[in-house]
């Protein structure tokens, strides 16, 4: 049962019943998730949700039981199928949006409204699961920034590449002093990276753990046989433990919501991609609109010449920046008079 009305009143309904609850619905267990938990707890009963996040992956059991051991620093995945399709599918085929959502919804990966996925929400919901196991606090969908990728061109792969990066749809959640940060947008990631080959429907995800460094989930994260051995796995486990008839594991207690810091904390390096007037002087000018925010140029190339509209893609990675300066900047640059429009900018995860 997808949604959250009015299967979280059932799932209410039942475990004050005193029964036992398997569920794949990540928007319940994103929206509701402790006070269920909580109420499993009181009644007696289990709640599990292995089948919500990562399909086949076990991602959500170790995170209570194997990694329980570890302080969190970081959590990257990559946990929407769909979209990790269509990028693929971008990054290979150099093929517009358009016609890659198209060829996942005839594929039967995308739904006929793909809000959801292409805009993040799913793997918001899905980010909120991981997070409120993670640390231990209560956390809502509304905590996660989210960027969809919608927005990304074919060149923008172009680009990547030649930097050495892929375009990947990254959901992230870390801590630092005690704060929180969680974040679902299109990023650049290192091509020799991990997370960067994780490639169609498939999906991944990095836990750093105090104790055990880096460790990677991977497998299919949509489709009948995953979601089927996640849910199988939660109701044999359910049925062991009521064969045995033994009492049930120490109750789980989850903090209030931790500090949650804003996506203009985030400290990294910047793609900007720029359409602008072909003629002299204007990197100069863009340089000098970053550089009043403190932000320093790491290189830049100028691409895929116009003659007919005297225009010209300028691409620009930058340093380390903070990402408020980054928006800042943008502004200014926006309201330059040969700067046409700013493409994209995108961060990168290294």
């Amino acid at each position: 049962m997808g949604g959250s009305d009015p299967a979280a009143d059932y799932f209410r309904r039942a475990l004050e019943s005193g029964k036992h609850l398997v569920t794949a619905n990540k928007e319940v267990m994103a929206k509701n998730g402790v006070d269920l938990l909580e109420l499993a707890q009181a009644n007696g009963v289990t709640l599990r949700f292995e089948a919500s996040v990562g399909g086949g992956i076990p991602i959500v059991g170790c995170l209570m039981n194997e990694l329980a051991a570890n302080d969190i620093y970081h959590i990257r995945s990559i946990i929407n199928g769909t979209t990790n399709f269509i990028l693929t599918r971008m990054a290979l085929q150099k093929a517009p949006f358009a016609e890659a959502l198209a060829e996942a919804k005839g594929l039967g990966y995308a739904e006929s409204d793909p809000t959801n996925d292409v805009e993040g929400i799913d793997a918001a919901y899905k980010l909120t699961v991981l997070a409120t196991l993670a640390y231990g606090r209560r956390f809502r969908p509304e905590h996660v920034y989210r960027q969809g990728i919608s927005a990304l061109e074919p060149q923008d792969f172009r680009y990547a590449e030649e930097f050495g990066f892929a375009i990947k749809s990254l959901a992230i959640a870390d801590i630092q002093d005690g704060e929180v940060q969680l974040r679902v947008y299109p990023a650049l990631v290192p091509a020799e990276n991990m997370l960067g080959n994780v490639n169609g429907v498939y999906n991944a995800v990095e836990v750093h753990g105090s104790l055990t460094g880096r460790v990677l989930f991977h497998g299919m994260g949509a489709g009948r046989g995953p979601t089927t051995s996640a849910v199988l796995g939660d109701l044999v486990a359910t049925a062991r433990l009521m064969s045995r008839e033994t009492s049930l594991a120490g109750p789980r207690h989850f903090k209030e919501q931790a500090a949650v810091r804003s996506i203009g904390s985030v400290f990294t390096r910047y793609y900007i991609r720029l359409i602008v007037a072909d003629q002299a002087g204007v990197l100069a000018q863009i340089a000098r609109a970053l550089g009043d925010e403190g932000i320093s140029i790491a290189s830049v190339l100028q691409k895929d010449t116009d003659l007919e509209s005297q225009s010209a893609e300028i691409v620009i990675m930058t340093h380390p920046a903070q990402e408020s300066f980054v928006q800042r900047a943008l502004l200014s640059i926006g309201n330059l008079e040969p700067v046409r429009r700013i493409g994209n900018m995108l961060r990168i995860e290294e």
